[in-house]
């Protein structure tokens, strides 16, 4: 049993210094399921002393000792995965299906990777007359999201630990209970005390303190970013460390040469998945002009195959979104599609049909959208798709890099060579070509207003490393 009302600091759960609680809510049921603690500043400065005396000794152990510890832990989290993953769907409305597959898949699939990556990288290596050396960084402060909960634990207690750094975890108040599954793997593992510890809590006062604290050494965020921007603030008079990953507004330019239904059917069906709750969902889907209305109708037919409901039935490809606060956003940015002259294809404002409980929306799509309107400006984090026609490939481009964000992008093409000519002029840190999905060893991170970090295998490791130059030394 799962104890919401303690934080694990030091290697032991305890009691949180203030009596503050949160209620946290099923979103397919609008009902309270239970309370967790939420911390404060006091319970912050426990958790960063503990990982301050542990990085002493842990930041000296060596690579097979750390090797050896992420694989307990791997081995730990398989025994847990399915009610990380029955947690997840719980508390943010993940169909079981994707909880299982890719919620809890992903958290395990980024430990192994990063044992892997450890294996066999090179801490040190001759330079001229010098010695490069790369060594932890410290005690990091991590603040993860809610849509994607274990996938963002993972990718960062899994490198931070490969690297030899403590940390402090402050987990979306919205998916406390994997997290503290994933607290129960540590202890199991034998992770030694100090070296990972989780305090719950909300962002204006957990959030706040792990940003400011001068006992952190860097900050590895993931969320909005207006958060992430309020963060680095946050942390900069101490000239913290901060590796951000945030928003998105990822356009899908689909060429003239491409299998049109093959690539819209994969644009919608990314574009809603998790709910269309992913930072690097392909909302912007670009075509030619001239196949705007064939466009619509492919992408009409593949949205109102989407089965909403609830989350536990087998049939369900789409649960609720997270929080009445998200419901409400995303029907506003509806409505203002509506309003600003889109062309509503399919879904729109309200509940699915047969819902009425439940932050459940309908999965939408407008056609005759132009770049300069709400919809194809801001991040509306649910089933929204918006189609915009361009003239040719270079307006294509042009309209995909206007944005302020830059964390992915898809082109589809009937000419592979042709495609990664797009790719490349594409201002953003992934970009994915004719539907083939991220590689979690490949870098993931975005430009502009996305972020500033790196996350998954050696470049996720590398993040949590200080670079230190010896010259005169050379390794016996």
């Amino acid at each position: 049993m799962v104890n919401r009302m303690k934080f694990y600091i030091d290697g032991a759960w305890v009691d949180p210094a203030g009596k503050k609680t949160w209620a946290v809510v099923n979103p397919a049921t609008e009902e309270a399921m239970y309370e967790i603690a939420v911390g404060s500043k006091e319970d912050i400065d426990k958790a960063v002393a503990a990982a301050r005396r542990a990085f002493a000794t842990f930041s000296r152990t060596n690579r097979d000792d750390r090797v050896a510890l992420l694989t307990r832990i791997a081995e730990a989290y398989k025994k847990r995965a399915k009610e990380i993953a029955t947690a997840i769907s719980d508390e943010m409305g993940a169909p079981m299906g994707l909880a299982e597959r890719a919620q809890a898949g992903a958290g395990l699939g980024h430990i192994m990777t990063t044992i892997d990556v450890l294996k066999g990288y090179k801490f040190e290596e001759p330079l001229g007359s010098a010695t490069v050396l790369r060594e932890p960084v410290g005690v990091i402060g991590m603040i993860t999201p809610w849509n994607w909960p274990l996938n963002q634990i993972a990718c960062k207690v899994a490198p931070a630990i490969a690297a030899g750094c403590t940390m402090v975890l402050k987990p979306s108040e919205y998916t406390p209970t994997s997290a503290l599954i994933f607290a129960e793997i540590m202890h199991e593992a034998g992770v030694p005390k100090g070296v990972f510890n989780l305090v719950n809590g909300l962002g204006p006062e957990v959030g706040v303190a792990v940003s400011e604290h001068p006992g952190i050494d860097m900050i590895s965020f993931t969320g909005s970013t207006r958060a992430g921007i309020d963060v680095a603030q946050r942390a900069a008079p101490t000239v913290k460390r901060v590796s951000q990953e945030l928003g998105g507004k990822s356009p899908n330019i689909i060429l003239d040469d491409a299998d049109l239904q093959k690539a819209i059917a994969g644009g919608v069906t990314h574009c809603f998945n998790n709910s269309g709750q992913s930072c690097n969902a392909p909302t912007r889907m670009m075509v030619p002009h001239t196949r705007m209305k064939e466009a619509a109708a492919l992408a009409k037919s593949v949205a109102e195959q989407a089965k909403p409901g609830d989350p536990k039935v087998d049939a369900t490809t789409m649960g609720p979104v997270v929080n009445k606060i998200q419901w409400d956003k995303i029907q506003g940015l509806i409505k203002k599609g509506i309003d600003e002259g889109a062309t509503l294809v399919t879904g729109g404002l309200g509940r699915p049909d047969g819902l009425n409980k439940g932050y459940y929306v309908r999965p939408t799509v407008f056609a005759d959208v132009t770049n300069d309107m709400t919809i194809a400006r801001e991040e509306i984090f649910g089933p929204v798709l918006s189609i915009i026609g361009y003239r040719d490939e270079t307006d294509a481009v042009t309209m995909a890099n206007d944005t302020p964000y830059g964390l992915a992008g898809y082109v589809w093409s009937g000419d592979v060579e042709r495609g990664r000519k797009v790719a490349r002029q594409l201002r953003a840190g992934n970009v994915n070509l004719n539907g083939v999905l991220n590689d979690r060893s490949a870098p993931f991170g975005g430009y502009k207003q996305s972020g500033n970090g790196r996350e998954w295998g050696r470049f996720g490791l590398e993040e949590y490393l200080e670079v230190k130059a010896i010259a005169g030394f050379s390794p016996a």
